[in-house]
């Protein structure tokens, strides 16, 4: 069927190409302003390319659902800020301009798109035909034993990072997740569990490869910015690709699943427990 692409695409490119030449081009302090609106043109694009291809998408599908990802985007990316002041993975250059109260409302502003855009990029990559196509994986059921296995791990994690995050500090990436799975699942709500009890990974892998899309432009964008941020490890900090290690893009794979957990924990909070709103299911089901 052939749809025209949304208009709110084309607002998304406009915003693009306005604030990512500003971002780039202009000197001093420019960042903290154009950074949201730069972000809020990706989502905006991701959304109308998905819709441009499937007929459905995030804000077609409610706009304030829509919304509602930005608003709990900001506080789930604080809480890895508020880990980071343990690990000391990153930093932002060029904070020491900028006043607490402006800091923490440049920055959450900012942190308002990192959900949208990554959900938006794994919706349209849920969309093309080679990973409607994937077949059956691994089966992972989320029974007594692998939900606990699961949920014991993740602390174990947690505390090792916590101990000596020099040399744990991956396990940021994945102690969220593999806490917050169980939870979702013992809690009724919506989790990747729900799919690979089937050896259904398309979810999985839709959202792997749209958090590395989101990652390429995070990285890109914020290369020639000011103020930016800046990877300090203390291992496997070779091989830069812009400013973050090469290795450092595997840790976008389970931040992705962190992220889907920690969306249906405070969906299912909030009570709608078996939302379906970010559609990563592929229309074709893998048969039993």
């Amino acid at each position: 069927m052939k749809r025209r692409f949304p208009l709110h695409g084309g607002l998304g490119l406009a915003l693009i190409a306005v604030f990512w030449t500003l971002n780039w081009t202009l000197s001093g302090l420019r960042t903290y302003w154009a950074f949201f609106p730069l972000w809020l043109g990706y989502c905006l694009t991701m959304d109308a390319l998905v819709f441009w291809r499937t007929g459905t998408s995030l804000l077609a599908r409610g706009w304030r659902k829509y919304v509602g990802l930005f608003i709990v985007s900001a506080p789930v990316w604080w809480l890895f800020e508020a880990l980071n002041l343990r690990m000391q993975n990153w930093v932002y250059e060029g904070v020491a301009r900028f006043t607490p109260l402006q800091y923490t409302f440049w920055t959450t502003l900012s942190f308002t798109t990192v959900i949208p855009a990554v959900f938006g990029s794994a919706e349209l990559v849920a969309s093309f035909g080679f990973v409607r196509r994937l077949g059956r994986g691994p089966l992972i059921r989320p029974d007594k034993v692998t939900t606990i296995s699961f949920f014991v791990a993740g602390w174990i994690m947690l505390a090792l990072m916590l101990a000596w995050p020099r040399l744990f500090f991956p396990f940021l990436w994945f102690s969220v997740y593999f806490i917050l799975e169980p939870l979702n699942v013992w809690l009724g709500n919506r989790s990747l569990a729900d799919h690979t009890r089937h050896g259904d990974w398309r979810p999985v892998v839709s959202l792997w490869l749209g958090v590395l899309l989101t990652a390429f432009f995070w990285e890109m964008w914020n290369f020639y910015a000011y103020p930016k941020w800046v990877y300090y490890v203390a291992w496997g900090g070779w091989l830069k690709v812009f400013e973050m290690p090469l290795l450092g893009y595997g840790g976008y794979l389970p931040f992705a699943l962190e992220l889907y957990a920690l969306y249906h924990l405070l969906a299912g909070l909030l009570g709608h427990k078996k939302t379906d709103y970010v559609r990563l299911n592929c229309s074709e089901s893998l048969s039993e």
